[in-house]
């Protein structure tokens, strides 16, 4: 997972973001950076009851964060999401004495980003192409990724 501190300088660098089903984020400032959140469309927890655990399913979470502006939280685009960023500019990705190589063409040259996990070495291969202004925005119809891989939505029409 790319790491919270590269996550905000991609926010704050401008990389947008049109929230989707199964995005991962985090709340920053309010005692609740070490939280990952999901965007979901139901609520599942595990409830400790007295003939054990039990999964139970709920509209909202007990604590109920009411609702948080866009602007105030973080996404942390997943490995997937950072490669589809990248799109055909992206020319590899290897590995170097225990680190990820990122090799990217920024039209002039191919530049290498390294990092020790492949999601910050694809994160600051984002973050060059905002600099340059080469980044293709996501498109969820085409990049949507979920639980289930690269498809956000099972087909269950066979069922």
């Amino acid at each position: 997972m790319i790491s919270v501190e590269l996550a905000t300088v991609l926010r704050d660098s401008g990389l947008p973001w049109r929230p989707a089903l199964y995005d991962v984020f985090f709340i920053p400032d309010r005692g609740l950076d070490d939280r990952v959140f999901v965007l979901s469309d139901m609520t599942v927890d595990v409830q400790r009851l007295a003939g054990g655990a039990a999964i139970t399913f709920n509209g909202a979470v007990e604590w109920s964060l009411d609702s948080i502006l866009h602007g105030e939280v973080v996404w942390l685009p997943t490995e997937a999401q950072l490669r589809a960023l990248i799109g055909d500019r992206l020319m590899a990705l290897t590995r170097d004495e225990g680190e990820y190589v990122c090799a990217v063409d920024l039209g002039r040259e191919i530049v290498e980003y390294r990092d020790r996990g492949a999601s910050n070495a694809y994160g600051q291969a984002v973050l060059a192409l905002l600099e340059f202004e080469l980044l293709e925005p996501l498109r969820p119809e085409r990049d949507a990724v979920g639980p289930f891989g690269r498809e956000s939505q099972p087909d269950y029409s066979g069922f």
